[in-house]
């Protein structure tokens, strides 16, 4: 009989130990079966959104390309106006400065000093002037580049 009762008792340990692991492998499957619902719903509202995005994008893509054009034309046409200032002002600069060694060349051949010194310091000044205008429209080359570079 005490054999029986302690026979009994390793059953109901056994019995035991196998409804947890049942219910244990139950609560997993429903874990696996809500993960595998909520990923299903995630890829299906995700393809939703793209198909919705996709669609849209197509005309957005040919609306930017034209507004990139119509931004590069401009660009350019500014450009150019810039670079034709600078080239003026550039050729002006060149001008004054061939001026000012003829100056210092034919001082040297003639007696009149104070006229010559005079003229020098004029187109020096002049030189200065014109050196600064070109500063001046480089930065502001610079400045136009950087504005169409950030649109």
């Amino acid at each position: 009989m005490q054999q029986r009762l302690s026979d009994i008792r390793q059953n109901r340990r056994r019995d035991t130990k196998n409804d947890s692991e049942k219910m244990g492998g139950r609560r997993r499957n429903q874990i696996l079966v809500s993960l595998a619902v909520v990923m299903f719903l995630g890829v299906a509202v995700y393809f939703r959104l793209w198909s919705i995005d996709y669609s849209a994008s197509s005309y957005d893509t040919e609306l930017l390309r034209r507004q990139f054009d119509l931004a590069n034309r401009e660009a350019v046409d500014e450009s150019a106006e810039w670079r034709l200032r600078y080239d003026e002002e550039a050729k002006r600069t060149s001008q004054c400065l061939t001026e000012l060694k003829q100056l210092k060349n034919s001082s040297k051949k003639d007696h009149d000093a104070t006229y010559i010194n005079q003229k020098l310091e004029k187109l020096l000044m002049e030189n200065k002037e014109l050196h600064e205008k070109v500063e001046a429209l480089k930065q502001d080359l610079e400045a136009e580049r950087l504005k169409c570079k950030s649109q």
